[in-house]
This record gives C-alpha cells, sequence and structure tokens, in this order.
C-alpha cells in the first residue's frame, strides 16, 4: 500500500469500516484502524501516518502534528474539531477536513425529542408507571408547549434546523451567536439577543455552541441563576460547555425545572452528580445516530482524507477561519 490512513474512534461501532475501505482503496491507501486517546498513543502507534481519520477523543495537537513528520491530512469523522490544533495543522501543511451535514436531521430531532420529553415529565412517568402506580398528577406541574419561547445558543446548520421543527408548536425563537451578523438569525425568524436576555426569556435553552476556551463552562451557577425556574436546559453540542455540579445544584434547588443531556464533560462518565436526579434525562452522545447516517459519515470523511492523499481539492476542508 502507497499510504498509511490510522483511524481511531472511541466508539468502535461509530464507523463502518468496510465504507472506508472502500474509499482508500482507491488511492493505493490501507486503513489502519487502532485506538489513539492520548498524544503519546498517537506519536507512539501513527508514527508513519500520511493519514488520520479521528473521532472527539482522539488528540490531535500541536505536538502531535509535529511529530508525524510524513501526516498529510486529518478527517475528523463527525462535525466538531475542539480536537484538532486546526492552526498548527495549516502551519504545518496538514489538511483538516471534516463531514459539516451528515447528521443535521438527526441532532435537531434528538434535541427536540429531549426537549418535549423534559417538557411533559416523561421520566417520572415512565418510573412511576414501573413502580406500579397510575397518576397523572406525578408530573406536575406541565404547562401548554403553545407559545414558549426557545433559546438557541449558537446558531450553526443544526440549530437552524432545529429552529424551524418549533414552528409548528407554535414556538417564538431567540438566539445569541456573537460570531454571526444579526440579519443570519433574523432571515431565520429568530430574534436575536444578547446571552443574558436569553437565558431570561427562553423557557427552553438549547446549547448548540462549540466548545473553546471561552465556551468551556459557559453554562454555571450565574447562568442558572439568570434562567426562569420552570425552564429546561437541552445540550446536544459539547459536555464541556456545562458545569456539572453547577447544574445539579440549580436542579436540586429549583432554579430550573429539568435538563436533556447528550453529552457530558466525561464520556463515557464513571460518575456524575447528575445520575440521581428525577428531572434529567441522559442519552450517551447518540444525537447523531441513524443508519444512513453512519454510512455517510464513514463514507464521506475517508473520501475526504482519499481526496487529499491524491492530491486533489476536498470536499469539506476546515480551513481556521471555519474551525
Amino acid at each position: 500500500m502507497e499510504y498509511r490512513v490510522y483511524q481511531s474512534d472511541g466508539k468502535a461501532a461509530t464507523v463502518d469500516v468496510e465504507e472506508q475501505e472502500r474509499a482508500l482503496s482507491a488511492v493505493d491507501a490501507e486503513l489502519i484502524p487502532v485506538a489513539l486517546d492520548t498524544e503519546e498513543a498517537v506519536i507512539e502507534n501513527a508514527a508513519d501516518a500520511d493519514g488520520l481519520i479521528v473521532d472527539a477523543g482522539t488528540p490531535v495537537t500541536e505536538r502531535v502534528i509535529g511529530e508525524l513528520e510524513g501526516l498529510r491530512v486529518v478527517g475528523r469523522a463527525g462535525i466538531g474539531v475542539d480536537n484538532i490544533d486546526v492552526e498548527a495543522a495549516a502551519e504545518r501543511g496538514v489538511t483538516v477536513v471534516n463531514v459539516p451535514a451528515y447528521c443535521l436531521d438527526e441532532v435537531a430531532t434528538h434535541t427536540l425529542a429531549l426537549a418535549l420529553a423534559c417538557l411533559r415529565r416523561l421520566p417520572r412517568y415512565d418510573e412511576s408507571v414501573r413502580a406500579g402506580k397510575w397518576d397523572w398528577r406525578v408530573g406536575r406541574p406541565i404547562g401548554r408547549l403553545q407559545e414558549l419561547t426557545v433559546g438557541l445558543v449558537g446558531f450553526g446548520r443544526i440549530p437552524r434546523r432545529f429552529a424551524t421543527m418549533t414552528v409548528g408548536f407554535g414556538w417564538n425563537a431567540v438566539g445569541h451567536d456573537p460570531y454571526l451578523p444579526e440579519n443570519v438569525l433574523k432571515s431565520a425568524g429568530v430574534t436575536p439577543v444578547g446571552f443574558e436576555e436569553l437565558l431570561s426569556r427562553s423557557d427552553v435553552v438549547s446549547i448548540h455552541a462549540p466548545l473553546t476556551d471561552e465556551t468551556e463552562g459557559l453554562f454555571d451557577a450565574d447562568a442558572f441563576a439568570t434562567m426562569k425556574e420552570t425552564a429546561i436546559l437541552v445540550n446536544t453540542a459539547r459536555g464541556g460547555l456545562v458545569d456539572e455540579r453547577a447544574l445539579a445544584d440549580a436542579l436540586e434547588s429549583g432554579e430550573i425545572s429539568a435538563a436533556g443531556l447528550d453529552v457530558l464533560v466525561e464520556e463515557p462518565p464513571e460518575e456524575s452528580p447528575l445520575f440521581d436526579l428525577e428531572d434529567v434525562i441522559l442519552s450517551p452522545h447518540a444525537g447523531w445516530y441513524s443508519d444512513p447516517a453512519r454510512e455517510e459519515l464513514s463514507r464521506e470523511v475517508a473520501a475526504d482524507v482519499a481526496r487529499v492523499l491524491a492530491g486533489e481539492e476536498p470536499d469539506s476542508e476546515v480551513t481556521t477561519d471555519r474551525a
């Protein structure tokens, strides 16, 4: 084989190996599955890599990029690139690609599902019925869904799709994204507001921001204190955006009403202050998943890696102004 492409995915079932091997074989590239969850693991086990295909748990840092002297391309099997030093890659001439649109409907739908389950208190009802009870009052209090306000923190492709899904419920949408012109939100029927105003106005706060130094721990004790007591929090973005201890305290004290989380700070978590709380719904970073999305993800990231190795322009390059 002319090229060696190391594939690292902590969720082994995420990728379709046959799809990736088929795409890479067109450029005489060998796919080598291996666990690379630390800088040392990447440097030691992928030293001769021409390409990497990684999930969010593989650190492709400045050090890693500097040590892998033959590295030409990094394929992120997903959307977010917070685990990849895109600037360092650009400086070394390493191309970074991702799959920016493969699961837009899936994550938007999962966001809506978490929001509705929290609003209708489904975990309480489920637990109560399984315990042999049959009492509608277990879910109290529940308000009407019509004319709620949903606050979108970040306004990329996923929240834009989610916003269209909420229209049928008669929800009003407000949004905060300091990196976008206000007219982008307005053109989608979303009212641009400041972060604190979004927190104080929203009945559903839905997180869609990237994880950066600026956004880490964005949802802290002050943020929860600003939210309505009846509000719910939904996070399908990155776990590190939320201070989980502060969220647990806010739920226990009644500062907010409920939370639906598809992402946690540690994945998989060994423990969490959220595990024993009644009005928390957790899913295992599964918002991206459908069978078609899995196939598209596997195929498209490998195809773009193959294009770079062949000296062609990739379809979805991540540049420093897109990271």
